[in-house]
């Protein structure tokens, strides 16, 4: 028999929809944590901390990289209001599930780390935030740590927001000071949430997720009308109907409920089985009598990076179509279509919001569907202009045209770097080696500055935030967003083995940084690839020109072994019979080059002096 969570609808006046905005470590899941204990919806028997990361990823790095939805109970002047809250992952990767959290809110609560300070993720979600109308509380964590300076950070962000310093406040996620006063100010300060009762039912899709014995569960917030279990649904952008199996909400486990009224958060399910169908963004609405126009929904995520994805083991590949068509589902930022490899077989070009992104969803693939993966140097998307007019977009260095080229595109992007002021010089010289350009740079307080950058993305996605931090201790933080492109002056670098060029190591460069990238593949190749019976020249080319050259020493046997004294005659004329032989080998023999070579060789790391074992 199934309990139902609740019998009647709550009036949109008593509800508060809200999210957690905050860095990575700020404290957002504790937050989140305390306030399931206070609400009273998690026992202590049923407690562990950050209860909201599922994921065993989640919990193992300590982030939130999926956005999680909670129903609270909250008593305020002897009225029961019911809380919504939204915890939001803190890392620029994925900002996409922010914005998409923002859209289901009417408040925020800003979280701010009392010993640290306003990081640059925070700023971008906050103006996100912002230009949705949110009511903004601004809130200062970790009061109780001994490092904290919660004046200081107070005053600093009354400055950003436009606000007094007394209205910042103070808060110790973990000892539970001041969490009961934000939770009345929430219910004080936020807006309830605006809808028609009486209209045709309305609910957006925020997110989504693949349960392998249920089908999808789609987290919805209604807007306008109600939403009940076994009416028909109809999804607004594909004009597809589902009977509506179950409707419930989360508090912290799902829960069905007799139905979803206005403002109110909560899941269905339907028993679709098939992920496309139920799309992020998209407008639920009643088969009968249903809505006319769709909710506004949300701006498609762009992918930024691309790179190849592609199982170890050549069978695995229907295996990896079908783990990517559930992840899916999971991430609705995900991009991808099937590609081939000469070197690598076949697998699928990807693409991703970040390097992070693409670091997750490969950790993801690799332990929950068992799967061995290559994945190859990630790269942005170029707009090249051939000659005779025609535009050509490349995600891959293999799509790279050959001949001459009039002119190539690549993406950029406005970098926000917030660090201590004794940083300036070191973080200057970082941009300025990737070719990035000074915009501005501001003053927060005394002691912190903001800087603005113009970068190509392609020098930021593979290791600039690491170069960041280590020239700053581990004190600057980084925001980016996209902002169009400009002209550049790219080649794409081949390598070459024995003159066939393996499709797996090229890449596409900026002109001045061609060799270096040469000289570094062909002398990690010369440590990776065993020796064979012949000489194997490993070549670096730009078009037709060699740019830089190793060579695979030949393993030669001792054909004068046998020969002691006599004439040299004899001699010579062995190691003249084993020449040819080597010549002739040389002809039909391949380089084989072995998988720990492509994954040594396509890593991220330079770890490369441990040789693939023979």
């Amino acid at each position: 028999m199934t309990t139902f969570a609740d019998t009647t609808f709550t009036p949109p006046e008593l509800i508060r929809n809200f999210c957690i905005i905050a860095h990575i470590d700020h404290g957002k899941s504790t937050l989140a944590d305390r306030m399931l204990q206070l609400t009273g919806v998690l026992g202590a028997r049923d407690y562990r901390d950050q209860y909201l990361d599922r994921m065993d990823i989640e919990r193992e790095r300590g982030i939130t990289i999926k956005a999680q939805n909670v129903r609270l109970p909250w008593t305020v002047s002897g009225q029961e209001h019911v809380l919504h809250l939204i915890d939001t992952p803190g890392h620029v990767d994925f900002t996409y599930e922010v914005s998409r959290a923002l859209a289901a809110c009417e408040g925020a609560i800003l979280l701010v780390d009392a010993a640290q300070g306003i990081e640059a993720q925070t700023l971008a979600n906050l103006y996100l935030a912002l230009e949705k109308d949110l009511h903004i509380i601004p809130v200062l964590n970790k009061i109780d740590l001994p490092a904290a300076d919660p004046d200081k950070y107070a005053a600093e962000l009354a400055h950003i927001i436009g606000c007094e310093q007394s209205d910042v406040l103070r808060v110790s996620a973990k000892t539970g000071a001041g969490v009961r006063e934000l939770l009345d100010e929430m219910v004080l300060q936020v807006p309830p949430p605006e809808g028609e009762t009486d209209s045709p039912a309305r609910a957006m899709i925020f997110d989504s997720i693949y349960d392998t014995y249920r089908g999808v569960v789609t987290y919805i917030r209604v807007v306008d009308g109600k939403i009940t279990p076994r009416e028909r649904i109809r999804m607004m952008s594909t004009g597809a109907t589902h009977e509506l199996l179950e409707v419930g909400i989360i508090s912290p486990e799902p829960k069905p409920s007799k139905g979803l009224g206005v403002g109110e958060v909560g899941y269905l399910i339907t028993g679709v089985k098939d992920v496309r169908q139920s799309k992020v963004g998209d407008t639920v609405t009643s088969e009968k009598r249903g809505a006319q126009h769709p909710l506004p929904g949300y701006r498609e995520p762009r992918p930024m990076v691309y790179a190849g994805l592609y199982p170890v083991d050549g069978s695995d590949y229907p295996v990896l179509r079908e783990a990517l068509d559930k992840l899916l589902l999971n991430d609705a930022s995900l991009r991808y279509e099937p590609e081939t490899s000469g070197a690598l077989g076949f697998g699928f070009r990807c693409g991703f919001l970040g390097l992070l992104h693409m670091e997750i969803t490969r950790a993801r693939l690799e332990r929950e569907f068992d799967l061995d993966l290559i994945s190859t140097a990630p790269n942005v998307v170029y707009r090249v202009y051939l000659e005779d007019g025609t535009e050509v977009d490349v995600t891959n260095p293999s799509d790279w045209p050959t001949g001459k080229n009039a002119e190539v595109h690549e993406p950029i992007v406005k970098m926000t770097i917030i660090a201590p002021s004794e940083f300036i010089g070191a973080i200057m010289e970082l941009c300025q080696s990737r070719r990035g350009n000074l915009g501005g740079m501001d003053y927060l307080s005394e002691d912190r500055v903001e800087l603005r950058y113009t970068l190509p993305l392609a020098e930021i996605i593979f290791d600039f935030f690491d170069a960041l931090k280590s020239r700053t201790r581990g004190y600057a933080s980084l925001d980016y967003e996209e902002a169009g492109d400009q002209v550049a002056d790219l080649v794409k670098v081949d390598i070459l083995l024995q003159g066939e060029p393996v499709d797996a190591f090229s890449a596409i460069v900026h002109k001045d940084a061609a060799y270096a990238y040469g000289t570094k593949m062909a002398t990690k190749l010369r440590e990776l690839i065993p020796r064979q019976h012949f000489e194997v020249p490993i070549q670096a080319a730009v078009g037709s020109r060699i740019i830089a050259r190793e060579t695979v020493r030949a393993i030669r046997k001792d054909v004068l072994a046998k020969c002691y004294g006599g004439d040299i005659s004899r001699k010579r004329k062995l190691l003249e019979k084993q020449k040819e032989g080597k010549k002739r080998m040389k002809m039909v023999g391949r380089v084989e080059v072995p998988q720990e070579a492509f994954v040594a060789a396509l890593s991220t790391d330079d770890s490369t002096d441990k040789k693939p074992k023979k």
